[in-house]
């Protein structure tokens, strides 16, 4: 059995494993009416006998997904002791997927070379040890279960403390989804930072950070014609913080006062209408939003350029940055619209009884009240903003310009990510360490964000609190 339909046969012995113990534990206890004289219920009996019958099975099955490729291909290369003796490592990597794709193939054609003999034995061999594989793996797996339930079913008595064991169960497997988490986040920023390093001992870290020419092209040999490489990353800052401020000026007043008319001012019925529409702005993909600059906003930004006697690029940080905006409106609206109304209607109901208007009270007592909420909608946009990809590279284009002028074509941080990694690439030159640099720099200014949102949410959540 592979592994989808074992996690299927598990998850059905486990339910099984559920209703077997409740009924245990009634007849444990003399009947349906004297379960209480059960330390715990039938139905935590149930849950605890459905745990040890499912998380052992999941542990192991997850441990011999890890290791089953790299034991099958110890075995396969043993076999192959003669024809991979004077193999490099990139060469047996290569034999060995050769064997495996040709091991996917129902039909094989038999030659009489005997290096296709070979080949066609090491295949063989091969579909039978994935086959033994398989069948070892659902046979423990069948036998961890049987084995644990059986176990867990003989400790039960009436005095079975199953609900403790089956809460402390319940809390390792949330201390091991939040260790995950952490393991995740710290792997992502060793991996980042490690690359980063590499980057900065061939490139000085002040001509990265300071340098206002960007062109990572670089010569891989030398009858090659390119370029010596620049990586000065000023203009993919500038053109990052241009069109995330001309977003943001755009998402942050708009949405803002969406909020304050939902929560405030429309009856709930335009509120239960407006909401949801504007959500769905949310879930567009960027891609589409990405067509809408390039084809409907930036032609008519050109065209009103022109009819004014401007000069506009055709693709613009001033387009790409009111598509993003629009899209991030949403993030504002409606955060800001749940901590407005998160704000006790104490509140309101005081300052409108010591006399201030509707508008005062919006002003001097709601927002500031939710001003925690409204700092993490507007912190949730800023770093959508910056972190947007699609609509830059449709709309904005992907030209390194140092300007702070809205209607000429800049690139971003993220749109050099995705230029440097696209295609084969070799994993050991400037050009390509580029993006992980690129990528530590947005992580610290998204560390940065938070850092200054937390102090701001801290002080006037004590005020309000």
């Amino acid at each position: 059995m592979n592994s989808s339909t074992l996690i299927f046969v598990i998850l059905l012995l486990a339910l099984f494993s559920y209703w077997f113990a409740i009924q245990r534990a009634i007849k444990i206890a003399g009947g349906i009416t004297k379960v209480k004289h059960l330390t715990s219920l039938p139905k935590q009996f149930g849950l605890l006998t459905a745990f040890w019958c499912g998380i052992p099975s999941l542990i192991i099955l997850l441990v011999w997904g890890i290791f089953e490729s790299s034991v099958i291909d110890s075995f396969l290369i043993s076999s192959l002791a003669g024809p991979v003796d004077n193999l490099s490592s990139d060469q047996l990597s290569l034999y060995l997927n050769d064997i495996k794709v040709m091991a996917e193939q129902p039909i094989m054609q038999i030659s009489n070379d005997p290096e296709q003999q070979s080949l066609s034995q090491a295949v063989n061999y091969l579909v039978t040890l994935q086959s033994n594989a398989a069948w070892l793996k659902s046979a423990l797996i069948l036998l961890i279960s049987v084995t644990s339930v059986s176990y867990i079913l003989s400790r039960f008595t009436p005095e079975y403390q199953s609900r403790v064991k089956m809460e402390g169960i319940v809390g390792g497997v949330l201390w091991a989804c939040s260790g995950i988490a952490l393991l995740t986040t710290v792997g992502i920023i060793l991996s980042v930072l490690f690359e980063s390093i590499q980057f900065f001992s061939a490139v000085p870290p002040w001509e990265f950070l300071f340098g206002t020419e960007w062109s990572p092209q670089i010569a891989m040999r030398s009858d090659q014609v390119a370029g010596s490489g620049a990586f000065g990353a000023v203009p993919l800052f500038v053109g990052t913080l241009l069109i995330t401020a001309i977003a943001m000026f755009l998402a942050v007043p708009v949405g803002l006062m969406i909020a304050i008319y939902l929560s405030q001012y429309a009856s709930a019925k335009l509120r239960g209408i407006a909401k949801p529409m504007l959500e769905i702005l949310a879930g567009v993909p960027t891609v589409v939003y990405g067509f809408f600059a390039a084809l409907t906003v930036a032609p008519l930004i050109r065209d009103f350029g022109g009819w004014l006697g401007l000069s506009v690029a055709s693709e613009s940080a001033l387009a790409a940055g009111l598509v993003m905006g629009i899209m991030i409106i949403p993030f504002v609206s409606s955060l800001s619209d749940d901590a407005i109304s998160a704000v006790p209607d104490s509140l309101k109901e005081g300052s409108l009884g010591l006399g201030a208007t509707p508008s005062e009270t919006i002003k001097k007592v709601l927002l500031p009240a939710a001003i925690p909420g409204i700092v993490g909608a507007i912190l949730l946009a800023l770093s959508r903003a910056i972190g947007e990809t699609m609509i830059v590279v449709m709309a904005a284009g992907m030209a390194a310009n140092l300007t702070a002028n809205p209607l000429e074509s800049v690139t971003t941080v993220t749109v050099q990510i995705v230029t440097l990694l696209t295609g084969d690439q070799e994993f050991d030159s400037p050009k390509t360490l580029a993006a992980f640099a690129l990528g530590l720099m947005l992580f610290v200014t998204t560390l940065i964000l938070n850092i200054i949102a937390l102090k701001v949410v801290r002080k006037y959540r004590e005020q309000y609190d």
